[in-house]
């Protein structure tokens, strides 16, 4: 079994903001901006999932008649359980066998209340099948992965096609009710603060062999000592 971590989501460096946590714990999924303006879904038409407001209301007011109009890279999702990315850093993601976890954090920040951003975990997914979707074959993409941002445009399809690894969720999957916090503040090199895994995560996930850094990262693997438990904590989670 494997078990990975992955950031998604908003965050100041896509999007410009952090998504919304309230003071009970929960929090809504904001999906990063689409750059190629593809997706009719936007912020400024599509609704959160559990709060009751459009996507847009999470921004500040000086920016929501700028993002009203902005399509959502709703990737990943969480009606169908998919994921899609055509970049290096998550080619390895193409190797998760069914049964395996891909855990997904993302950045918050207390909305109706004071709470610095932080880095918590907000959904996963327990693997139905992932692989490279030149490999599935067109058919099994289009029928398997039909909800999925890169799948749905067929442009976007097609210019990702050679390099574009989906992962699909089976029927355990969750986006959580309430988020976890991960992380703390670290400092890199130069001395510039930093979120890190926090020394309570490291007990469940480890150190990813020294690489605490969980900011801006790429896929975080689980060392196979401590998989099982990892995973059964994920799954404790609401």
């Amino acid at each position: 079994m494997k078990v990975v971590l992955l950031r998604v989501g908003i965050d100041t460096g896509s999007g410009g903001i952090h998504g919304p946590l309230f003071r009970d714990s929960t929090f809504e999924f904001v999906p990063i901006p689409d750059g190629s303006d593809t997706d009719p879904r936007k912020y400024g038409n599509t609704k959160d999932k559990s709060h009751g407001k459009m996507l847009v209301e999470y921004f500040p007011l000086h920016r929501q008649n700028e993002m009203g109009n902005q399509s959502i890279h709703f990737d990943p999702e969480f009606d169908t359980f998919t994921y899609g990315d055509p970049t290096s850093p998550k080619a390895r993601l193409r190797t998760l066998d069914k049964g395996d976890m891909l855990v997904f954090y993302s950045g918050l920040e207390g909305l109706d209340f004071p709470s610095a951003p932080a880095l918590y975990i907000v959904g996963y997914f327990e693997v139905a099948a992932a692989g490279l979707a030149k490999n599935m074959g067109e058919r099994n993409v289009k029928s398997e992965f039909s909800s999925n941002f890169h799948v749905r445009h067929p442009r976007i399809l097609s210019k990702d096609w050679n390099d574009l690894v989906l992962v699909r969720g089976g029927s355990n999957s969750r986006l959580l009710n309430r988020a976890t916090m991960i992380s703390t503040t670290g400092h890199d090199r130069s001395g510039r603060p930093i979120k890190i895994l926090s020394k309570e995560m490291r007990r469940v996930f480890g150190d990813f062999g020294g690489r605490l850094s969980i900011q801006r990262s790429p896929p975080r693997w689980v060392g196979q000592g401590l998989v099982e438990g990892a995973a059964e904590f994920v799954r404790s989670l609401e």
